[in-house]
């Protein structure tokens, strides 16, 4: 069977958007949640955690289709150290300097991050990939 790159790739991000979604929920819930009993900051660092292990299983399983280990569990949160940042001063910015809602402004900044986090994610979780890469060899969904 000829595997197809491109169509292979925009599989993963139609995926990788839906986990997204789906992780963007949980996060915004669990924040939303957890927003009246801590400062806004705690309540979004303790959310962002949660959902990224969640992001962590979702995106293995369903958007790049391959085995989670603990090699790619622990490495994970390191990718998402750029996304973490990426937010963090999206959040300050948009309640310090636009003035924006603390229960609105971690939602605008997780959509900002969106593109980093799709290709971080893919380079940790499916070794070899990132957008300067060569086309993968056709890989089963027994390999890691």
């Amino acid at each position: 069977m000829t595997s197809h790159p491109r169509r292979d790739q925009l599989g993963q991000i139609f995926r990788f958007v839906l986990v997204g979604g789906v992780n963007t929920g949980t996060f915004f819930a669990l924040y939303l949640l957890m927003h009246p009993y801590l400062p806004y900051f705690a309540a979004y660092t303790v959310a962002f955690v949660l959902s990224m292990i969640g992001s962590f299983f979702m995106n293995t399983y369903f958007t790049y289709r391959t085995r989670p280990t603990w090699k790619k569990f622990l490495l994970f949160p390191l990718t998402n150290v750029t996304n973490y940042v990426i937010q963090s001063v999206g959040l300050y910015a948009l309640v310090s300097w636009a003035g924006m809602d603390t229960r609105i402004a971690p939602l605008v900044a997780a959509v900002v991050a969106i593109p980093f986090t799709f290709l971080l994610s893919r380079k940790i979780l499916i070794p070899g990939t990132g957008p300067a890469a060569e086309p993968a060899p056709e890989r089963t969904s027994s390999t890691v």
